[in-house]
């Protein structure tokens, strides 16, 4: 019994060494690749804010010249947590702004978006960060596989009027696909949610 009882121990001492041994290697890993992944992490964010605005209209850092909406903004542009802003500068001159906005009713879930407007309330650019719709029916929202999400380029709330801002499907301005017309029709809301922001707060996000 003794003998039984020391092997249990000395067992167990073992597989705490390994466990101990494993959780350090672990937390050297981490530290030693953490730098280099949220670099990666940034540099994954800029370069989906940038597809977003056109090319050369911006010099300035999009991920230095930011900062989190507060909560009730947030809430307006349909996210949970904090909404980002991302100032698009020329020569010093805000040109665009660039909005984290959120369809809460996509046919699988939430739709995350990135929406650029410009000083005038046009949307210079759309894009979808991340859904959960159905591949191959609604996933045709992403820029990726479709040019669907460029319809937006240059629209505003007075083009088309805003009883316009519905698929085509429904008596609006915007393309849908037959049989898909569910997660369309939760991005084309929340742009023009979004377009509804910026002109109901354009004073304190441009100047």
């Amino acid at each position: 019994m003794k003998a039984m009882m020391a092997n249990g121990v000395r067992s167990a001492r073992i597989l705490a060494v390994f466990a101990l041994g494993f959780t350090a290697l672990m937390a050297g890993a981490y530290w030693l690749t953490r730098d280099t992944v949220l670099r990666n992490e940034a540099e994954a964010r800029a370069s989906q804010i940038r597809a977003v605005l056109p090319v050369g209209s911006f010099d300035n850092d999009l991920l230095a010249d930011s900062r989190a909406l507060p909560a009730a903004d947030s809430h307006r542009l349909g996210v949970d947590d904090a909404a980002h802003v991302y100032l698009a500068r020329k020569t010093g001159k805000t040109v665009a702004a660039v909005l984290e906005s959120v369809a809460p009713d996509g046919y699988a879930g939430k739709i995350a978006l990135l929406v650029a407007v410009d000083r005038d309330g046009r949307t210079l650019g759309v894009r979808v960060v991340t859904h959960k719709e159905t591949p191959g029916l609604g996933d045709y929202i992403e820029a990726a596989k479709s040019d669907w999400i460029r319809q937006f380029e240059g629209k505003s709330l007075s083009a088309p009027a805003p009883d316009r801002w519905k698929v085509r499907k429904d008596g609006g301005e915007f393309d849908s696909t037959a049989g898909a017309t569910i997660s369309p029709r939760a991005v084309v809301r929340a742009v023009k949610n979004t377009l509804e922001y910026v002109n109901e707060n354009r004073q304190k996000i441009f100047e």
